[in-house]
């Protein structure tokens, strides 16, 4: 499933308050964490996040203290004690299988030791495919059969969604868009390589001029370098926004695909957002059309001008008659 799938599944899973076990299996860097921590936080509930492979046993279990000649098993402290939340045991399959035997108490009984969780929280869980080379042990079948298992798959669209909201720099946003199998690509032989994780690193540097291959790997590096070189092809986006006229001068696809991630990034009201769909409808073909819609309208919604502008925009004749061939676009 994708980011906002996961999201959506996660999200019922706590308004229905089910307190089954969850283990989110992905690549490295592919926003596993990212998308609990929205959970945690859309939701107001607490967030937990515990390494198992940086404990030992005793950790999790408690340090065992003598009490009128009865032993008593003191909790580490990072585990709650009231409240409601999520407890997220990450990178689970990295731990040793001696600490998964001792979580695998926590996980089905929620309770560990003289520890018990209380009923406000949520045990889940995330993990490395082995497909992706990483240091993982492989997961017992009776700890394995504890979980309710969901894969998390890269999705372009999604990250892109994610990359406004973010404000991640169009150029990155733009790239993606035009290679969107770079958004998850591994090297065999090299420790920088791209991930949804990544990018938005390589974000990071570009906004501050500096090279991204540290964060991306020199081959995603280069192909970004080459995108960039056409900026200076680019429209006037401030004039498109003010609806002002302006000519594109250059339809080569990695041109559209940069004035589309730089137009919605900068759209902030609903004037704005029309006079970019219609300069983009009287200057590209409709496919280019279907694609900035598919960009605009979900991030329209986010900001809360999704409605004004549909009022906007069928008030012109001329982009009505346009919208009777798109009307779901406008669903």
């Amino acid at each position: 499933m994708t980011a906002n799938e996961l999201k959506d599944y996660l999200t019922a899973v706590v308004k229905s308050g089910l307190k089954h076990a969850v283990m989110i299996w992905g690549m490295p860097g592919i926003g596993k964490s990212s998308v609990v921590q929205a959970v945690c936080a859309d939701n107001n509930v607490d967030f937990i996040d515990v390494r198992l492979s940086q404990l030992m046993p005793s950790d999790l279990r408690g340090i065992p203290v003598p009490d009128d000649a009865v032993t008593q098993w003191y909790p580490p402290a990072f585990l709650p004690r009231s409240g409601c939340g999520v407890l997220f045991l990450d990178e689970l399959n990295m731990a040793a299988p001696s600490m998964q035997g001792v979580a695998q108490q926590l996980i089905l009984d929620r309770k560990v030791g003289d520890y018990c969780l209380p009923d406000g929280w949520f045990v889940w869980a995330a993990g490395n495919q082995k497909s992706a080379k990483a240091a993982v042990f492989d997961m017992p079948a009776p700890l394995a059969n504890r979980f309710l298992h969901l894969n998390l798959e890269s999705c372009g669209q999604t990250f892109r969604q994610y990359a406004y909201r973010q404000q991640l720099h169009p150029d990155i946003i733009g790239f993606l868009s035009f290679r969107p199998d770079l958004l998850h690509s591994m090297h065999p032989s090299e420790p920088n390589w791209a991930s949804p994780r990544t990018w938005h690193m390589a974000s990071d540097l570009h906004k501050a001029t500096l090279d991204i291959s540290p964060a991306v790997g020199a081959s995603a590096a280069n192909e970004f370098a080459a995108f960039c070189s056409m900026q200076n092809q680019l429209p006037d986006c401030k004039a498109i926004l003010a609806g002002e006229s302006c000519e594109l001068t250059c339809h080569d696809p990695s041109v559209l695909y940069a004035i589309i991630a730089a137009l919605v990034v900068s759209i902030g009201s609903a004037n704005e957002a029309v006079h970019s769909f219609n300069w983009v409808r009287q200057q590209a073909s409709k496919e280019w059309v279907h694609l900035f819609a598919l960009e605009l309208f979900p991030r329209l919604r986010e900001i809360g001008h999704y409605a004004e502008f549909t009022r906007l925009l069928i008030k012109d004749a001329d982009t009505r008659g346009f919208l009777t061939e798109f009307t779901q676009l406008m669903a």
